[in-house]
């Protein structure tokens, strides 16, 4: 738990998304940027609604999940699993929902390990749906990505959308192991009749980002917490949908307890959408910093993804009841202002 008011209080504005009580929960991918929220928010929960939910938090290295939620682990509601996801989950704790984070999700791991981004994305999903196989009970999430819908002519992507994806690019093993997990998960839910949903997450930032995260946007936020000119490595034209990690968590949540099985949701803010370009300027201007130009390593450029715009169409997730709190400009002074204090 990030031992700030701000913090605190961008949880608590969420609270109502956790409408269950007394179940059990398995995140995995547990200690990073969405993981880790979505345990905060349970356990504050638990603390300050009274809700009596198990959280189980897995992750391969036992001492990183200790540092991160060391408010929790004296807790009898928080259980931490110390496991690689491409091991089976043990049948021996029922789930009732689980939500599957784990996976390289930083372009530098995926230029400098295709092998494990791949594997990884492919042999956690099996293990998970396995699971759900065998627990028809449980209901399951599948965090997956706009980058799913690939190379096309268009600027909007609904959920129906889909594009090309360059196989001869090496970074293209993060989005085809995730379109891989998408069409296993479907499989999953016409033959084995598993409850499944798929979430395509749009740019997620906020204050529980990882330090060794290498995406743009988290490179600038970690130049403007260091008061350095931000570094553009392109023009930085292209557009994206935006999202602040607090919205993605209700989103995720929303999908967990009121989505159709089978369905994939878009999840991102249709109200955050702009240049990366415009993402840099904005703050440098927060932090009272300039942003220059600077061309890639040939390591980062080969985790880069060809320039194109790529708006997250969020109409369905909406139809669910969900509605996102942060503007560009909020979202980022709060990440801004939560950071520097840790």
């Amino acid at each position: 738990m990030i031992e700030n008011s701000i913090y605190l209080k961008a949880l608590q504005d969420i609270s109502s998304y956790v409408n269950v009580d007394r179940k059990t929960f398995l995140i995995t991918g547990a200690s990073g940027l969405i993981g880790s929220c979505l345990i905060d928010l349970l356990m504050l929960c638990n603390k300050e609604r009274k809700k009596k939910n198990h959280v189980y938090a897995l992750g391969r290295n036992k001492q990183k999940l200790r540092d991160r939620f060391h408010l929790f682990v004296d807790n009898s509601y928080f259980h931490i699993i110390e496991q690689d996801i491409c091991q089976p989950i043990d049948d021996n704790v029922v789930f009732d929902y689980i939500i599957h984070g784990a996976s390289n999700a930083d372009p530098i791991a995926y230029a400098k390990y295709p092998v494990e981004t791949m594997l990884t994305t492919l042999q956690g999903a099996l293990n998970i749906l396995e699971y759900g196989r065998k627990n028809k009970g449980s209901r399951i999430v599948m965090l997956s990505t706009f980058e799913v819908y690939g190379q096309s002519n268009k600027d909007i992507y609904n959920e129906q959308d889909a594009g090309v994806i360059d196989f001869n690019a090496l970074r293209a093993s993060y989005p085809e192991s995730k379109r891989s997990m998408e069409i296993l998960s479907r499989c999953y839910v016409e033959e084995y009749d598993v409850q499944v949903n798929v979430v395509r997450l749009g740019s997620i930032y906020g204050p529980t980002m990882l330090a060794s995260d290498s995406k743009a946007h988290a490179q600038f936020i970690r130049k403007a917490l260091n008061h350095e000119d931000i570094v553009l490595k392109s023009k930085g034209g292209q557009r994206r949908t935006y999202c602040h990690v607090i919205d993605a968590v209700s989103g995720i949540l929303t999908v967990l307890m009121r989505g159709e099985s089978g369905q994939s949701y878009n999840v991102s803010n249709d109200q955050a959408v702009t240049t990366i370009a415009k993402l840099a300027q904005t703050l440098a201007e927060l932090a009272g910093v300039k942003v220059v130009f600077d061309m890639p390593s040939e390591l980062e450029a080969k985790g880069f993804s060809k320039p194109q715009n790529i708006i997250l169409d969020v109409k369905k997730l909406k139809s669910l009841g969900w509605l996102p709190l942060y503007s560009i400009q909020e979202g980022m002074k709060q990440t801004l202002n939560i950071l520097k204090n840790e």
